[in-house]
């Protein structure tokens, strides 16, 4: 095992007013382990716990309302007992010296009748994705959302603010807005799947009006030096959505009205989630990077290499890491000594109880949590 004690992305480093323990952030990773009413488990503070050596842990995505909804057994931070649930875990974390943010997540069409009691899911416009949505009873294919009507958008930027609120009550460090995979945020965004022709539709500055609204009404209870955002330029999934056709102009706008707002970072997904690195025309990371004037956390297959090789040409500031966090709670330690990774089977990865979640052991045994 190679010793990288000094690797700079293990060392300690501040953004905004954190203080962080190093450049690594555990991604949010959907584990679909919470109860039907988005309650998530007793251990699930052993499992975020386990990781707090991270220097930032981003949440699992977790819905703002029962309409944001679009996979089974998901969190939530709407409810009273969901901010009871939550409290104890970000306790958890805290006694570790960790920092955590929750992600806020409203799914749009990326979800199923059944998790709505059988009316239709929300979109800008009523186009259906291609794929399924994981419901109680397995994959179902997606079907035809329903487009919003003009009057209920403000009505969904409240449900924003409201979670903020309940993130904030539970104790959390700060907050994620979720614009990236498609969801909600994003689909408003792209012209392919916003056809819109209200305010919210048509031009960039049009259709970027809901997600900058949602973004300032979340700042309006964090502040922006606790709030960042989650995006995904060139993703096409979930729902195999083609890319906005201005892609390049729209999230050189986003980003720029994003740094004005004066967010702690953005954080980009650089390329498609567990297939590809790979840049598509018109997109342009490192010069998203440089408009922006907060931290820059750099996703997707990075490992301690490319990490570093990143940051040494000023291209990041902060590194998330998903999979490797999964059967790796010591994922830090990991990296730093140059130990193997373990590797989680995919049966574990979504649904079931604490085995193949909050179980796995440090490379040296079981993790301390006192």
């Amino acid at each position: 095992m190679s010793d990288q004690t000094d690797s700079p992305v293990l060392q300690p480093v501040t953004i905004g007013d954190l203080r962080l323990q190093n450049r690594i952030v555990m991604a949010p990773l959907t584990r679909s382990r919470s109860n039907d009413e988005g309650v998530p488990p007793d251990f699930a503070a052993d499992y975020y716990a386990q990781r707090a050596d991270a220097g930032l842990i981003i949440s699992e995505a977790t819905n703002i309302s029962s309409q944001a909804r679009g996979y089974a057994m998901t969190p939530g931070i709407w409810s009273d007992a969901q901010v009871a649930a939550w409290t104890p875990i970000v306790e958890a974390v805290h006694r570790r010296g960790g920092a955590i943010f929750l992600q806020l997540w409203h799914t749009g069409r990326i979800s199923h009748p059944d998790l709505h009691d059988g009316a239709l899911p929300v979109a800008p416009s009523a186009i259906k994705a291609e794929g399924q949505a994981f419901t109680n009873d397995g994959m179902k294919d997606f079907v035809t959302p329903r487009a919003l009507e003009t009057d209920e958008i403000p009505a969904i930027v409240e449900d924003y603010r409201r979670a903020a609120e309940q993130a904030k009550a539970a104790g959390f460090d700060g907050v994620e807005v979720h614009a990236a995979n498609n969801y909600l945020l994003e689909q408003f965004i792209r012209d392919s799947t916003n056809q819109r022709s209200d305010v919210y539709g048509g031009s960039i500055e049009n259709r970027l009006r809901f997600p900058l609204d949602v973004v300032r009404a979340v700042v309006d209870v964090w502040g922006a030096n606790r709030v960042g955002i989650r995006i995904s330029p060139a993703t096409t999934e979930p729902g195999k959505t083609p890319l906005d056709s201005q892609v390049g102009r729209t999230f050189d706008t986003f980003v720029d009205a994003l740094s004005e707002i004066g967010l702690l970072y953005i954080h980009d997904i650089e390329g498609v989630t567990q297939q590809t690195r790979d840049v598509p025309d018109g997109v342009d990371f490192q010069a998203l990077r440089k408009r922006f004037s907060g931290a820059y956390i750099a996703n997707n297959q990075y490992t301690l290499e490319l990490a570093e090789k990143t940051l040494a040409e000023g291209n990041a500031d902060l590194f998330s890491f998903g999979r490797p966090f999964l059967a790796n709670p010591d994922l830090v330690d990991r990296l730093r000594t140059g130990a193997p990774l373990a590797e989680a089977p995919k049966q574990y990865w979504y649904g079931g109880g604490a085995v193949g979640y909050s179980d796995w052991p440090g490379m040296n045994g079981k993790i301390e949590l006192s």
